[in-house]
């Protein structure tokens, strides 16, 4: 097996790459999931000269988690039946996320959408920085998606539905219609107009106008 001494004194490998590099690959080569290529890319850099910052490495690893969750989210149950259901009745399916683009757009493309709103990672000359490109997505931000879009598409407020299930989609809920604690925190079911315990989103259409 490869050690450390290996890879510091006789392949030449910096020792603060190695010590993150090495622990890292075992563990996620025993999961099999897709850091394993972040490691094999962090390695290779490291290997023929290339240096790279503790952010550098960093982004490399939050690039291939991305990569891994866009090619494996799945769709809450119903959730197609939903967006058929509101689109047959000539209404919109949005969705403001905290997460990223990067992994919000295949699928809300994938799925239907009308719109959506998520974060973005910002990059440089082709390179990411490690940093988010504008407004962080909190819960004002996911408030201030819902009026827009209402406006936007002149849909009135009191028409529109929320869905959440966290603390920050509680102002969202607030603001909209009808709030949905959709298998919601204890928090978001108190503020709620409607709580769904079963993950099934097709029971919202029954609240559909």
């Amino acid at each position: 097996p490869t050690s450390l001494d290996t890879v510091q004194n006789r392949m030449g490998v910096d020792k603060s790459v190695a010590g993150f590099v090495l622990p890292l690959g075992a563990t996620v080569n025993m999961d099999g999931t897709a850091l394993y290529e972040a490691v094999a890319a962090l390695f290779i850099a490291n290997l023929v000269g290339m240096h790279l910052s503790l952010t550098h490495q960093l982004v490399i690893c939050a690039m291939a988690m991305v990569a891994a969750v866009a090619d494996s989210v799945t769709l809450s149950p119903g959730a197609t039946e939903l967006i058929d259901a509101v689109h047959a009745r000539g209404g919109w399916v949005c969705a403001v996320s905290g997460g990223f683009h990067e992994v919000l757009d295949p699928l809300a493309e994938r799925i239907g959408l009308d719109r959506w709103r998520a974060n973005r990672l910002a990059a440089t000359d082709d390179l990411l920085t490690g940093t988010v490109d504008g407004p962080i997505i909190d819960a004002a931000a996911k408030a201030a998606a819902l009026r827009e879009w209402a406006a936007e598409l002149g849909t009135p407020l009191p028409a529109t539905i929320a869905i959440g299930d966290g603390a920050n989609d509680l102002a969202m809920i607030h603001a909209a219609g009808c709030g949905v604690a959709f298998c919601a925190k204890p928090a978001v079911r108190v503020a709620a107009d409607v709580v769904l315990d079963t993950r099934d989103l097709a029971q919202v259409i029954a609240l559909l106008p």
